[in-house]
């Protein structure tokens, strides 16, 4: 089966080898459950907004239908203080493209929750509790597009804001996730991508 991951640094994997990617990771346990899954396409790079990696999409043209789509972007909008209408708009139509990739079957799309980068050192100086606000805000957005396309959505947020009080959550750039982070967010998706191809939802 086949696996189409869509994102930004936190799916590419910054600072962290290719197997200790989320996706990667995530690909594994499945296989480990039994499904037959390829290891993930990646359409991703560190810094991508929604217009950025909608216009990657264009350029790479992936061909469908997959099995298994996940997307995860929206934490650069945030960062470049984008609004959160654009975001509404942009992440909207990324999840229906995501959808047409999965056969037109959002029971078989994931999307995951922008995770926290304001507990990290990175911030440090930063209005902390800004972001966080924020980055909630970016998140009710998705969530609420998520559940209104039929898909599936995953929390990552509230264990990516253990990296406060973890240093072994945060890679060594001191931003991005670490592979133990990565790899907690490979087991909460798991239950959820079990259901998507095993079809259990429709």
């Amino acid at each position: 089966m086949r696996f189409l991951a869509l994102g930004d640094s936190y799916t590419i994997g910054e600072s962290v080898a290719a197997p200790e990617r989320w996706c990667a990771q995530l690909a594994r346990m499945l296989r480990e459950n039994g499904s037959a899954l390829d290891d993930p396409q990646i359409i991703a790079t560190t810094g991508w907004t929604t217009d950025e990696l909608n216009a990657a999409i264009d350029r790479a043209k992936p061909q469908g239908a997959y099995d298994l789509v996940s997307l995860l972007i929206g934490v650069n909008n945030q960062y470049r203080g984008r609004d959160l209408a654009n975001y509404r708009q942009e992440f909207a139509a990324l999840l229906q493209r995501a959808i047409a990739f999965a056969g037109g079957r959002p029971a078989r799309v994931i999307v995951l929750s922008i995770p926290d980068w304001g507990v990290t050192p990175f911030a440090a100086g930063r209005d902390r509790a800004k972001i966080a606000a924020e980055i909630d805000a970016f998140n009710a957005v998705n969530r609420e597009e998520t559940s209104r396309a039929g898909a599936l959505y995953v929390d990552i947020t509230p264990g990516s804001r253990g990296a406060a009080s973890d240093a072994a959550l945060i890679a060594s750039d001191g931003l991005h996730p670490s592979g133990k982070m990565y790899g907690e967010w490979a087991r909460r998706a798991l239950p959820a991508a079990r259901k998507a191809l095993q079809g259990k939802i429709e």
